[in-house]
């Protein structure tokens, strides 16, 4: 079984959200994903690091780290971050929930991680932080 890892750390800057989306999607090239498949993966990567920018650090300063891990044709994708965390798991997982209503967020970031990936664990702890754990599993070519 083919097995290849990596791990990243960034500041959570707004735009290392573009950066972080394209590292994951180089480093899922090697399964040779369709481009729909890439695609998905780039959509999750987005929403999970920019909530770790804009919910879990909110307007201050931390790190975000990304791990990939491929077994198999399994993409396994977790987006950490240390900030305030999340007090209700389950009611942040509900469409259309918003911590920040007066940034305009429209409450769908775990909804659409769970539509472009095939499974999403969200751990959280108030004041440790956030870990998005999100698979995906590529269609033999």
């Amino acid at each position: 079984m083919f097995q290849n890892e990596m791990k990243l750390e960034f500041p959570s800057k707004s735009q290392n959200e573009a950066f972080a989306r394209i590292v994951v999607a180089a480093f899922a090239s090697q399964l040779d994903p369709t481009i729909e498949e890439l695609s998905d993966v780039k959509t999750a990567v987005s929403e999970a690091v920019t909530n770790a920018i804009i919910h879990g650090y909110e307007n201050t300063q931390g790190t975000v780290v990304l791990k990939c891990k491929i077994e198999g044709r399994k993409l396994t994708v977790e987006v950490i971050d240390y900030g305030k965390g999340i007090e209700d798991v389950e009611l942040a997982r509900q469409p259309l929930y918003t911590s920040r209503p007066e940034l305009e967020r429209s409450g769908m970031g775990f909804t659409v991680m769970e539509t472009f990936m095939d499974s999403l664990e969200v751990e959280s702890e108030p004041g440790k932080g956030t870990r998005v754990i999100m698979t995906k599993e590529f269609k033999q070519l």
